[in-house]
């Protein structure tokens, strides 16, 4: 369902001229995300489920971080792109068509694509990088840094205090981005008049 939902989304947006739009844009660049999260884990899963397998190699894991790790910097980075987007739309509606146009959009979502797959490219190498003891199998659909930190057989206390300060710094300011853009928005609804401005 979610991958017939995401990909009618998409083409209904790129089908309809009316939605060629930079809030439209931005949503079928979020369902395409969507689409993608699905595709790096639910198919490893589905085969350990049907042959009991529930083994990942390492080259496989380190691919699946990879993507899942690209995918979500992309999405937080998107997600504040389209809340500035609403900002601007609400907040400045006349200077909107020179802020929010076409290349700008373009701009914003290749940077949001930009910034997820650096965290991929920096993040996958150095997790796959540290030796896993022997005995221990990386038994899981899903390759998760915390995880396979846990598996290694080296000190990881150093790397694992700078990924979770990289981890603060990735959320914290698409959320601050974020929660100022709707905090604007509010405070510009609460100073509106007439009950038609405000809606």
């Amino acid at each position: 369902m979610a991958l017939v939902g995401n990909a009618l989304l998409i083409l209904l947006i790129h089908s309809e001229p009316h939605l060629w739009t930079p809030m439209y844009s931005f949503i079928s660049q979020l369902s395409l995300m969507d689409l993608m999260y699905i595709s790096v884990t639910v198919p490893k899963m589905l085969v350990g489920q049907v042959t009991g397998d529930h083994i990942i190699s390492s080259t496989g894991c380190g691919i699946q971080m990879f993507f899942y790790l690209t995918l979500a910097g992309a999405e937080c980075f998107l997600l504040s792109a389209m809340a500035n987007d609403r900002y601007a739309a609400i907040c400045r509606p006349l200077h909107y068509p020179l802020l929010m146009n076409h290349k700008v959009c373009r701009l914003m979502v290749s940077g949001c694509w930009f910034l997820g797959t650096l965290d991929g490219f920096l993040l996958t190498p150095i997790t796959m990088s540290f030796p896993f003891c022997k005995s221990r199998k990386i038994l899981s659909f899903f390759c998760e840094t915390p995880a396979l930190l846990r598996l290694s057989c080296s000190d990881v206390s150093l790397y694992k205090m700078l990924l979770y300060l990289c981890c603060i710094l990735m959320l914290l300011v698409p959320t601050l981005v974020i929660s100022n853009s709707y905090t604007l928005i509010l405070l510009l609804i609460r100073r509106t008049s007439s009950a038609k401005g405000c809606r």
